[in-house]
């Protein structure tokens, strides 16, 4: 009797620590989620006020720009002669996706962003972030819409883009 006793107990000491593991897996990849889409924020925050070397500490030492292969030295000249066309700008995009590996710490996502000039003003799109496809739908006609894909790759704590693709709205919709 008593050895029945123990094992029911294991068991279900067994099963909280299961629990516990399924709680702290599901919290540990909503709080990288959030960082993923901070980090995204902190990169518009920095692109808006045209601060290049802010962006590429956001970047892994061999990141990779897309279509291209681009290493890191041609992004960063990429990126400060879009910021010198553009000017004064803001940037603007619905909620990022985020999928997490369950195998390592890597993650994708996936942003749709527009640029418009600083003065512009366009309060409907508030009310559309956690919409993305109604969010397209908004902006695609009255606006240049990019995609940017990264894959990310979290060392030290830290979530990075290692590979990064950009592409334009061709008025039909995005290639992937």
């Amino acid at each position: 009797m008593r050895g029945v006793t123990r094992r029911r107990k294991s068991l279900r000491l067994s099963m909280l620590a299961w629990v516990f593991f399924l709680v702290t897996s599901a919290c540990s990849q909503q709080d990288d989620a959030a960082a993923i889409r901070a980090l995204v924020q902190k990169g518009a925050v920095l692109a808006e006020a045209h601060d290049i070397n802010g962006l590429m500490e956001l970047a892994t030492d061999d990141i990779v720009g897309q279509p291209g292969g681009y290493n890191r030295p041609v992004i960063k000249r990429i990126i400060r002669s879009a910021l010198k066309h553009y000017g004064q700008i803001k940037i603007l995009y619905p909620k990022p996706s985020v999928t997490l590996s369950a195998e390592d710490d890597r993650a994708l996502c996936g942003i749709y962003f527009l640029i418009v000039k600083k003065e512009r003003v366009m309060p409907e799109l508030r009310d559309l972030y956690g919409d993305p496809r109604g969010w397209i739908e908004k902006v695609g006609d009255n606006a240049d819409l990019y995609q940017l894909n990264f894959e990310m790759l979290k060392t030290e704590g830290r979530w990075r883009v290692r590979k990064a693709r950009l592409e334009a709205f061709n008025g039909i919709g995005f290639s992937t």
